[in-house]
């Protein structure tokens, strides 16, 4: 089996970050400093599909790539596929019928309806058979629960088959809830236990995003297997920051 897919189906937590940012040696730098997946976002950053393809190809191979799609559009699903990425994070899934339509895109009949053509992810047609063989058991399919509709959705989402894992988008759903940004508010944190709750029973994985790793420590040890900590964009800045205040008292 995919050595990829064997860490996700672990029960160990995933460390990854978030990547907007179309730089090929950054991606290859951060893919190389340990962390366990990037996920690329299409859907808040300037990315093409084509600057994702570079992206990839600038990864270490050991590190797993998930590419989030500008939107659950079945297109969008098999051109980003078609990159070789190992699988995809589908933003804003409020019911079952908008998860099944996810992972249907994603899987090649008969256990769903994607189209079947010759890419990267094929080895360009040198691995054509293999890749055709296995991607319904190696693709990941991450379902974005970050609306209070999906939360109230919550047990129907997770009846869906062919679901590799939750991930809450914590701010998306604070604005939902009229508390946009305010993610320690009460409402909100009783929602995201209601999503890890339903997971837990449906043995399903979950994931959560922290713009800093002290905002992601106690979903580690709560249980959380996909974990995303900050943005690339955001760490490199950050770490300018931090140079320049600790030579300003010198000048």
């Amino acid at each position: 089996m995919n050595s990829k897919i064997e860490k996700i189906q672990s029960d160990t937590p995933l460390i990854g970050t978030i990547i907007t940012l179309s730089n090929p040696q950054i991606t290859e730098m951060l893919s190389s400093a340990g962390f366990d997946w990037l996920m690329i976002d299409m859907e808040h950053s300037t990315l093409t599909i084509g600057e994702v393809q570079s992206l990839l190809q600038a990864m270490h191979p050991d590190c797993i790539s998930i590419v989030r799609i500008p939107g659950n559009d079945p297109v969008w699903i098999k051109r980003v596929l078609e990159t070789g990425c190992d699988g995809i994070m589908v933003p804003l899934v409020n019911s079952e019928e908008e998860a099944n339509a996810a992972v249907n895109a994603a899987k090649y009949p008969p256990d769903g309806n994607r189209s079947i053509g010759v890419s990267r992810a094929h080895g360009y047609g040198a691995g054509f058979d293999s890749y055709i063989k296995n991607a319904n058991r190696e693709t990941v399919v991450l379902i974005q629960i970050e609306h209070i509709n999906s939360v109230n959705n919550i047990e129907q989402i997770l009846s869906v088959k062919g679901i590799g894992g939750i991930f809450i988008g914590p701010y998306d759903l604070s604005g939902s809830l009229n508390r946009i940004g305010d993610i320690s508010n009460e409402k909100v944190k009783e929602a995201i236990a209601r999503v890890k709750e339903s997971c837990n029973r449906h043995a399903v994985s979950y994931g959560y995003f922290g713009m800093k790793p002290e905002a992601v420590q106690a979903e580690i040890k709560d249980g959380c297997k996909f974990i995303l900590v900050g943005i690339d964009f955001v760490m490199l800045a950050a770490t300018a920051h931090r140079y320049i205040e600790s030579l300003k008292g010198l000048c």
